[in-house]
């Protein structure tokens, strides 16, 4: 640990002076305010298009996301707004606990967030999405041996081969598909259960993303951000989603990477090196998208100012990729297959004129309208990046940016239209860490949006994640 960081433990006193609240100093509430316009326009613009042009982007009733309008309350509704509530009331409080306090704090309370919106629908909202004939589990369940899926994984991947596999299955690689075979072999294979496990996992994310800003010399920004980043409309779909997972993985092996980084031991700086590797890595195996990756660990590397674990992180990453290309699945000759696969099915019928923006639409509805707030501010504070700005802001628009930048190369390549919902969700926290450039009055609005649209989403629409 370094010596700005202080003890993992220290006060809030220790802790607010060595972190320096001038080092963040809040951009002009114009700019939140025109990021937050612009956020809301081209989330309702993603709504009033399709519904009053007529045009059919081919997704279920409610585009931009895949999602159906069904009104409803359940047993987990009061849980979830007494939450909300309380989050409003109590963040200003939680923010000033002694650091590791904070941590389960915030790993705790989000955990209850994601709990009481999915049992909004009782408990079939906690494991039925993953139970579905489309999800992983039903295949999972009937795996008897791995080095046979491997061998025979790519050539069930095109629609029209015999006995091919589901959707998702056939739009992922192996490693997302062995998670779930893990969870059925350790006796967690039913929805509930594999449900659960999600959660759990998926509750550890914001935890992660608070370690590495605080790894990072950004202890007071991790402060700042951390209501908004653990509670929002992204646990809507982080309850359900295995995407969920692939976050959190990325999540604490871009935290290793963080530690590795700013480690005063060689061997220290190269173990954490490989670790994050080794998860990184199996991101890559667990999702076509998440090579898009490899721009948020430059940017870890670079706030750190650290190059020396990339050798380490790169050759773990591909030894993972390699192993699995040992074993019978080859990612470079997979990515062709699956991209004709993704063509013949709904994909072809998805007018990629609409998706270009309607993703950044869905964009909004799942990291929240105050991403456009977040990502405005950096852009603000961005544009002096590389003057002498102070070193906490850096690392803040360092790593929002780059995570949006993961969004949009995804966005641009065509290879995610529509359903982004969930895809985006590894890159989501990292973009609102750029909440800790707002003025605290912004931030506890902010948050009061965030909450409102995740109570919104969740009692009115049916994901389907």
């Amino acid at each position: 640990m370094n010596a700005a960081e202080g003890p993992a433990g220290s006060g809030v006193t220790a802790t607010a002076s060595q972190d320096g609240h001038d080092e963040l100093p809040p951009v002009r509430s114009r700019t939140a305010a025109l990021g937050l316009t612009a956020a809301l326009a081209v989330m309702a613009a993603g709504i009033l298009v399709p519904f009053l042009t007529g045009w059919d982007v081919h997704v279920q009733s409610f585009p931009p996301l895949h999602a159906r309008w069904m009104p409803r309350i359940g047993p987990g509704s009061i849980p979830a707004i007494v939450l909300a509530a309380g989050a409003v009331v109590f963040a200003p409080w939680a923010a000033r606990q002694r650091w590791r306090w904070l941590l389960l704090l915030t790993f705790g309370y989000g955990l209850a967030w994601m709990l009481a919106l999915a049992t909004v629908d009782g408990l079939a909202g906690v494991g039925h999405i993953l139970d579905t004939s489309y999800e992983y589990l039903n295949t999972a369940r009937a795996v008897t041996d791995p080095i046979a899926v491997l061998h025979e994984y790519v050539s069930r991947i095109p629609l029209h081969s015999p006995d091919h596999w589901p959707v998702h299955i056939a739009g992922h690689p192996p490693g997302a598909l062995f998670f779930f075979v893990a969870l059925v072999r350790l006796g967690l294979g039913s929805g509930l259960a594999a449900g659960t496990v999600v959660i759990v996992i998926a509750a550890t994310t914001p935890v992660a993303v608070l370690v590495t800003l605080h790894r990072l010399g950004a202890g007071t920004a991790a402060r700042r951000a951390a209501p908004i980043i653990a509670l929002g409309p992204a646990a809507v779909w982080m309850a359900v989603s295995a995407d969920a997972v692939f976050g959190s993985l990325a999540a604490w092996g871009l935290c290793c990477l963080a530690f590795s980084a700013r480690s005063t031991s060689r061997s220290r700086s190269i173990a954490w090196a490989v670790v994050a590797g080794l998860a990184l890595g199996y991101c890559v195996m667990m999702s076509y998208g998440l090579p898009v990756l490899g721009v948020l660990a430059l940017a870890v590397l670079a706030a750190a100012r650290s190059w020396r674990p990339l050798p380490w992180a790169a050759g773990s990453a591909l030894a993972v990729v390699l192993a699995f290309a040992a074993g019978g699945f080859v990612w470079w000759q997979a990515y062709p297959v699956l991209v004709r696969r993704y063509y013949d099915g709904v994909q072809k019928y998805r007018p990629y004129s609409f998706w270009i923006w309607g993703n950044l639409s869905a964009l909004g509805f799942s990291a929240g309208p105050v991403v456009g707030s977040a990502v405005a501010a950096a852009f603000a504070r961005g544009r002096s990046v590389v003057n002498r700005i102070p070193s906490q802001t850096r690392v803040v628009v360092l790593l929002a940016l780059a995570a949006l930048a993961c969004v949009l190369v995804a966005d641009i390549s065509g290879m995610s239209k529509a359903e982004v919902e969930r895809i985006w969700l590894p890159f989501e926290p990292w973009m609102l860490a750029g909440t800790a450039l707002l003025s605290a009055r912004w931030r506890r609005w902010g948050l009061a949006v965030q909450l409102t649209m995740a109570l919104l989403v969740q009692h009115l629409l049916f994901t389907g994640w």
